[in-house]
């Protein structure tokens, strides 16, 4: 795409795969405004585990190299439409998102179709918490999971981005239980965020735990770790159960890439039986927002709409764990990187 070399936005480059060194923030051109395409103000820009993974050179969608801009969501002011935009206008606020990176930056050119209007009782930083968290998480409990009145769900990470969505997304279909895995110094704020029975990941072995609670096991588990926790999981599952693979946050152990901890995450889940998913009458799937909004855009929207209602009326409230402006990228990567936050923590481009 060519480029408006009269605009420049301030924005986190990635130069390379590696560490926190990889991570710069430059003037960069904004690309052209395409006639379906909206230009953001950008106010507010979310963080999720799937950053590390890019910056690390784990996973990127679609294998996109650096130099890129960084992040897949935010939320700012509408400055400038295209010629054949029809829903949005200049002034609007908006969630906007782009799987091809691009988010972090103070100026963000996005399709139309990703974006929806946040209502004024939002605030920048409550946008910026919900498309990618709370779209994986309802699309992964009611699109794939198909979560019923009465059911039980185990969600690893409760208190990760996509782990306090999902508590939250649970409760709107009456009488779920959750179990939940976390640190134990965060069982204080899962427990008021929904989750039922919390489960210490570091020191319990969150099968026994939940089995001694619940022997006939869980509907849906929600995992966002893989490796041999996710493999582990199927013992849990009930007939007619759902486990669902959103995440991979196993692979990371530190600031770089761990070839070891890639390995071993991989090789934990290469085998799945069939034979053995017929007998026990179990469903294994994976979910990938980027490609599923990529064939599904319209779909993608109609969500993050319902969830915008779901917050107007009081049914799901974000949680910001922590808010840092773009110099202080490094040390809200570490944050991450060493599992320190509970819900969403938010990049500031100004």
């Amino acid at each position: 795409m060519e480029t408006n070399t009269a605009m420049k936005g301030r924005g986190i480059v990635l130069s390379s795969f590696g560490g926190y060194e990889t991570m710069c923030i430059k003037d960069c051109d904004v690309p052209a405004l395409g006639e379906k395409d909206v230009l953001v103000q950008m106010r507010a820009c979310g963080m999720n585990f799937s950053d590390i993974y890019a910056r690390q050179g784990i996973y990127t969608f679609k294998g996109i190299m650096p130099p890129f801009v960084m992040g897949i969501e935010g939320t700012g002011d509408v400055i400038k439409v295209g010629s054949n935009v029809c829903t949005i206008k200049v002034g609007d606020r908006v969630m906007c998102w782009s799987f091809t990176y691009g988010m972090w930056s103070s100026l963000a050119v996005v399709p139309e179709f990703n974006c929806s209007v946040m209502p004024e009782c939002m605030t920048y930083q409550v946008g910026a918490a919900i498309p990618v968290n709370y779209a994986t998480a309802y699309l992964t409990l009611y699109g794939i999971g198909g979560l019923k009145q009465g059911q039980k769900v185990l969600i690893q990470s409760a208190a990760g981005g996509v782990g306090w969505a999902a508590t939250q997304l649970c409760h709107i279909t009456e009488d779920v239980t959750v179990f939940g895995t976390s640190s134990p110094s965060k069982f204080g704020l899962t427990k008021q965020n929904g989750v039922n029975h919390p489960i210490d990941y570091r020191t319990r072995d969150f099968v026994q735990e939940v089995q001694s609670i619940m022997p006939e096991g869980v509907d849906i588990v929600l995992d966002c770790l893989s490796g041999n926790d996710f493999a582990r999981s199927r013992q849990l599952l009930r007939p007619l159960g759902h486990l669902v693979h959103v995440g991979i946050s196993n692979m990371i152990s530190g600031e770089r890439r761990s070839v070891f901890h890639i390995l071993k995450t991989w090789w934990q889940t290469k085998n799945i039986s069939v034979g053995e998913l017929v007998n026990s009458n179990h469903c294994v799937c994976g979910f990938n927002l980027a490609s599923f909004t990529e064939s599904n855009p319209e779909e993608m929207k109609s969500v993050v709409n319902k969830i915008t209602e779901l917050y107007i009326t009081g049914r799901i409230v974000p949680r910001i764990d922590s808010e840092w402006k773009f110099e202080e990228m490094v040390a809200a990567s570490e944050h991450m990187v060493n599992r320190k936050n509970v819900g969403k923590q938010i990049l500031l481009p100004s």
